[in-house]
């Protein structure tokens, strides 16, 4: 045998069609025609065959937690936040380690390979880190899995919450997270940005920040963020999770803003489906959405990928584990409606949010790890369009889910006896 598993005839990202031969858990050969042969060969012929889809923002510990103990009656950021609260001392490490483990069987299913989750650290038991610890070991055959110590109640706010985000980083947990909005002054928000930043540089860990997620137009702290960025030489390494006060603020000040930002090599991850959900509640009409400004952003080279943020929990009353659902609501509020937006959408949920958690094994390319999935549709935009069907998803070069594709019949005299909603062109 010369390989291991050949994907045979799929479509590729660019349009091209190949054959993908995988040795192991590596990507041995990509070809129009590979003629060798394999153990196993899946027919990818006239479909989609994409990276990963990869989620830089979620919260595990809280997952499929939805009306434990009570349903979020406003909708509010702050209400589930307080929620959450109320749900913290209710928690066991069985409880948070099969959510997880359950989200996760989701995520393969949905071709969802990666994922960065957020673990609060303001529980002085730090039982959701030890279940995720859990949870991360368990899933590493077929799910990249990063944890970021986050200090949900605030780094100087909560009064072990510093302590218990240094205790969180010597267990093990890869990333320093923190929330400088929700400190009690502008002064400690920025103050814990500083610090924050320090104990990363220090322990050469990535930063990702809550940054800024509110209506707020004066909730600078991105500013804070880029500049420890250039100061303790982290270029590449920190994200500003949601960004939200940007919709809101002054077109100047953004123009000086976007540049710093960019500048300092800082990447950005909007959440589309919980952003426009949860701000502009204290608005009447016009009403904000809370959508930091993507294409701007981009036009200045500035690194953004969507997340995922959350799926059933305190906060959000749905959600599937789908990154295509997240990029199709972010291609509608950040109207990028053209030809190279959506695809760019697309490219967002795979290669940018694997370049944003430093996952440079992921990918369609000789030598990256085998982890790939095959799609009902014919390109990346009808795969948007339709949310399409994972056909088959391969982790490690293993053959982790599939599913048969799922045509609709119809009983219409004079009509296909078959419709599935692709479509071609012309």
């Amino acid at each position: 045998m010369d390989f291991d598993l050949i994907v045979r005839g799929g479509t590729l990202p660019d349009g091209g069609i190949a054959d993908i031969g995988i040795s192991g858990e590596t990507i041995a050969a990509i070809e129009p025609k590979l003629e060798g042969s394999a153990r196993t060969e899946v027919d990818a012929r006239g479909n989609l065959v994409s990276p990963p889809f990869v989620d830089p923002h979620f919260h595990m510990d809280a997952t499929l937690s939805y009306g434990i103990p009570r349903i979020n009656a406003s909708g509010t950021l702050l209400e589930g936040i307080a929620l959450w609260g109320e749900l913290k001392p209710l928690l066991t490490h069985e409880a948070v380690r099969d959510r997880a483990l359950a989200y996760c069987d989701w995520a393969v299913s949905m071709g969802l390979l990666a994922i960065r989750t957020h673990v609060d650290v303001c529980d002085d038991r730090l039982l959701a880190v030890e279940a995720l610890l859990e949870v991360k070991k368990a899933v590493a055959p077929y799910i990249d899995l990063q944890l970021v110590a986050f200090p949900q109640d605030g780094f100087y706010r909560s009064p072990t919450a510093r302590q218990n985000t240094i205790r969180a980083l010597d267990m093990g947990v890869d990333i320093v997270g923190g929330i400088p909005h929700f400190e009690r002054t502008m002064a400690d928000g920025r103050r814990s940005v500083t610090e924050l930043c320090e104990i990363a540089a220090k322990r050469g860990l990535m930063v990702d920040l809550h940054c800024d997620e509110t209506d707020d137009p004066l909730s600078r702290h991105i500013e804070q963020l880029a500049y420890e960025t250039q100061r303790l030489g982290l270029q590449g390494r920190v994200a500003g999770s949601h960004l939200t006060s940007m919709h809101s603020m002054d077109n100047y000040y953004v123009s000086k803003l976007l540049p710093l930002i960019a500048e300092a090599g800082v990447s950005a991850i909007p959440n589309p489906l919980i952003n426009i959900m949860l701000q502009g509640r204290h608005d009447t009409f016009p009403k904000r959405r809370g959508m930091t400004r993507v294409k701007e952003m981009q036009a200045l080279g500035i690194r953004v990928g969507w997340g995922q943020d959350c799926v059933l929990d305190p906060w959000y009353s749905l959600g599937t584990a789908d990154m295509l659902d997240v990029a199709f609501m972010g291609l509608h509020v950040a109207q990028m409606s053209s030809p190279a937006d959506m695809a760019r959408c697309f490219d967002m949920v795979t290669n940018v949010n694997a370049a944003i958690m430093g996952l440079d094994h992921l990918g369609l390319a000789v030598g990256k790890r085998a982890s790939l999935v095959i799609l009902d549709a014919g390109n990346p935009i009808e795969a948007l369009r339709l949310r399409a069907e994972r056909i088959c998803v391969i982790a490690r070069g293993k053959v982790v889910a599939e599913r048969t594709r799922q045509d609709t019949r119809l009983s219409i005299s004079g009509r296909p006896s078959q419709v599935n909603r692709r479509h071609k062109s012309g």
